[in-house]
C-alpha cells in the first residue's frame, strides 16, 4: 500500500504505517487519567501526536526517539493538525524505508566532503591548516559531520544537512574573499567550516531529529568554540610548535559571533571583518535556503503569497516573475540584420565606452 506522507494528510485520514515518535511525554488530564503526548514525523512533515487513556506500561515501551507502526486519526485541532494514536507497537526491521522517514540531502555526500577537503587543503597558514587538519583526521567527527542536519526545523534539516550548509559557505566564501583584498581568507574559510561544527554533537538524528541532553545544556555555539582549544592541543603536537594565542582566540570569536546578534542567541557580536564576512556568509546560505523552501521548494501550498514567516518578519512572494526563455547554452536569436561598425567605432578617440546597441542607437534623445 502507497505510504501517506503527513505533508498530504487532511482532518479525517487514517494512519497505518510506520512513522518517527519524538519528544515523548507522559500526561495526566485533570481526572488524572493518563496520556502521551508527543511528536510523529516523516520525511514530509511533524504533527503533534496524542494517545488517550494511556498508561505508564505503555510509555515505558515506547522509545523516546525512535520508529513505531502506529494506527491513528488525523484530526484539526485549534486549525492545526494532530495525529491521535489508536494503537502503537514495534516497527519491524525490513518493513519501512527510512528514506521515507528521515528527510536526506539531495547532493552526493562523498563528493561534497572532497570537495570540503580541497577548500580547506587551499589554506596557507600553516597554523590555521595544522588546526584545521586536526578536525579532518577526527574519523567519527568527521562521520557525524557528514550525517548531521544543520538545524531542527529551520533550513538544511535533512541528514547531510550541516555538511551541504557548510560547503555551500565554503564555496560563497572562497569566492567572495577575492573582492576584499584586506580580508584574510584563511580565517574566514576556517571561521565556516567551524562555525556550526558542534552540531554534529548538539543534535540528534539517529532515528529522529531532536536535541540531546548537552546541546539543551550547552549548545553548539559554545561548544564549537570549545573545541577549538581541543584540536589546538592535537596541532601544536603535528607541528611541534605552539598555535599563537591570538589565533585561537580569533577564531573562537568567530564561532561565538556568527549567529551575529544577541537576540538570536549569539554570545558576543562580530567584531573582526572575518567575523562579520561568516556571519552575513553563513546567514544569507541559511535565509536563503528557508525562503526558496517555503517559496519555490517541492509541494508548497498554492497561491502568490507564503504564511507569515518568523524568519523574515512577514510572508513572502512566491512566483518566479522571470523564468529563462532559453537555456543559458544557447545563443539568443538575432533580431534583424547584424549592425556594421564603423573604423572609428572599433577604436574610440577617447577612454570613454562607446554604446553601439542599435536599441540605443536608434533612440531618439530625451528631453530633460
Amino acid at each position: 500500500m502507497r505510504r501517506l506522507f503527513l505533508k498530504s494528510c487532511e482532518p479525517g485520514d487514517i494512519l497505518d504505517d510506520v512513522y518517527v515518535l519524538s519528544n515523548k511525554q507522559l500526561s495526566a488530564t485533570a481526572n488524572g487519567k493518563h496520556f502521551i503526548k508527543g511528536f510523529i514525523s516523516d520525511r514530509t512533515a511533524q504533527l503533534t501526536a496524542r494517545m488517550w487513556n494511556a498508561t505508564r506500561e505503555i510509555f515505558n515501551y515506547l522509545p523516546d526517539n525512535g520508529f513505531v507502526k502506529i494506527r491513528a486519526r488525523v484530526e484539526n485541532y485549534q486549525n492545526n493538525l494532530q495525529v491521535i494514536i489508536e494503537s502503537v507497537g514495534p516497527a519491524i526491521e525490513g518493513s519501512y524505508d527510512i528514506a521515507d522517514l528521515l528527510p536526506t540531502t539531495e547532493k552526493d555526500i562523498p563528493q561534497m566532503l572532497a570537495k570540503v577537503d580541497e577548500l580547506l587543503g587551499s589554506v596557507q597558514n600553516r597554523h590555521v591548516a595544522a588546526l584545521l587538519q586536526a578536525y579532518l583526521d577526527d574519523k567519527e567527527l568527521m562521520g557525524n559531520f557528514a550525517r548531521a542536519p544543520a538545524a531542527m526545523s529551520f533550513h538544511h534539516a535533512y541528514i547531510g544537512g550541516l555538511l551541504e550548509h557548510t560547503l555551500n559557505a565554503l564555496e560563497v566564501a572562497d569566492a567572495v574573499v577575492k573582492f576584499y583584498p584586506g580580508l584574510n581568507r584563511d580565517l574566514v574559510l576556517a571561521g565556516v567550516f567551524l562555525h556550526d561544527i558542534a552540531k554534529t554533537w548538539e543534535l540528534s538524528y539517529v532515528t529522529a531529529f531532536g536535541y540531546t541532553d548537552g546541546g539543551q545544556l550547552v549548545g553548539h555555539i559554545v561548544k564549537s568554540a570549545m573545541w577549538v582549544e581541543e584540536k589546538a592541543k592535537a596541532a601544536e603536537v603535528t607541528l611541534g610548535e605552539t598555535i599563537p594565542r591570538n589565533l585561537i582566540d580569533v577564531l573562537q570569536h568567530i564561532i561565538l559571533s556568527h549567529h551575529g546578534e544577541y537576540e538570536f542567541g549569539s554570545p558576543r557580536l562580530p567584531s573582526t571583518p572575518e567575523a562579520i564576512a561568516v556571519h552575513m556568509i553563513e546567514n544569507m546560505d541559511a535565509k536563503l535556503m528557508m525562503s526558496l523552501g517555503v517559496t519555490r521548494g517541492e509541494g508548497v501550498s498554492e497561491g502568490n503569497w507564503t504564511e507569515y514567516q518568523k524568519a523574515f518578519n512577514g510572508k513572502l512572494y512566491r512566483p518566479d516573475v522571470a523564468p529563462a526563455d532559453a537555456p543559458l547554452t544557447e545563443a539568443l536569436p538575432i533580431v534583424g540584420p547584424a549592425p556594421t561598425r564603423s573604423p572609428a567605432a572599433e577604436t574610440p578617440a577617447s577612454g570613454n565606452v562607446q554604446i553601439s546597441n542599435p536599441l540605443f542607437a536608434a533612440s531618439a534623445p530625451r528631453n530633460k
